[in-house]
């Protein structure tokens, strides 16, 4: 299986590589252009914790009686990545998700979060994901990026969910986060500690303990079976250029951003 595992690396290198190094992290030269970074990224913070949850019912038993479900090796793996993301703790010591620890980011450098708030609340109480877009004014780019994470989650193909998760998540992740850490440091003020707390976390959990943990996952649940490999990185692909679309997207508005001090009243 290390075969496969070397195979798809190879091919989603270059999409890698262009969101590792996408314009949208120089792009960020204050507060404010970081404010609309996180307006958009908070989507797939939210969807992510969707994403992972999906994995934990569909590799463990989360029902009443309890019986044991599938491998006690994938038990483990998703058990412990739950762990890690669900309830991490903050910079106080407090237990938190990584999405309310973002929120608490945005809240610090104030961050508009009514956007993705209302969109929670609307789908917390209808269920219809169209209606919590269009009452909340969710970005396009973001839209589509929850779209494509709720279609795979939706396929019920479990080696489909680790794929992504593991190749447009986990995997992804240090590499990324290691750009926007060096930006901010150069470029923001120390007003944003939450924030560089939350990057620091992913870097140094996922970076080391969870992508590998999340290989493995994946791994196990595509086995030998070269249809599930084929189905696993075609579904990678597509959730590599949604990420590239969801950072043009911020890319373009902090770019058409008109800098506070430039604003003129009549």
């Amino acid at each position: 299986m290390i075969e496969h595992i070397d195979k798809l690396k190879k091919t989603i290198e270059p999409l890698r590589q262009e969101i590792i190094n996408h314009p949208v992290y120089s792009a960020i030269k204050n507060i404010d252009d970081l404010k609309v970074f996180m307006q958009y990224h908070v989507y797939a913070v939210w969807d992510f914790m969707s994403l992972l949850k999906t994995l934990q019912n569909n590799l463990t038993c989360t029902t009443v009686p309890w019986f044991p479900k599938g491998s006690a090796d994938v038990r483990h793996l998703i058990n412990e990545i739950v762990i890690g993301e669900e309830s991490d703790v903050d910079l106080n010591g407090i237990r938190k998700s990584h999405f309310e620890l973002y929120i608490d980011a945005m809240h610090q450098c104030g961050a508009d979060t009514s956007k993705i708030e209302t969109f929670i609340e609307v789908l917390k109480s209808t269920g219809d994901f169209d209606s919590a877009f269009s009452s909340s004014q969710t970005p396009a780019e973001a839209k589509e990026f929850v779209d494509f994470t709720f279609k795979i989650i939706g396929s019920n193909k479990d080696y489909l969910q680790a794929a992504i998760f593991t190749f447009g998540r986990e995997d992804l992740i240090p590499g990324m986060f290691h750009s926007i850490v060096n930006d901010i440091h150069k470029n923001l003020p120390d007003s944003i500690s939450i924030f560089k707390y939350y990057l620091e976390r992913h870097i140094e959990v996922d970076g080391d303990f969870h992508s590998h943990l999340a290989l493995q996952m994946t791994s196990n649940l595509c086995g030998t079976d070269e249809q599930f490999w084929e189905e696993a990185q075609k579904a990678t692909i597509e959730s590599l250029r949604k990420r590239i679309n969801l950072w043009d997207g911020a890319y373009k508005q902090i770019k058409n951003r008109i800098p506070t001090q430039e604003l003129v009243t009549a």
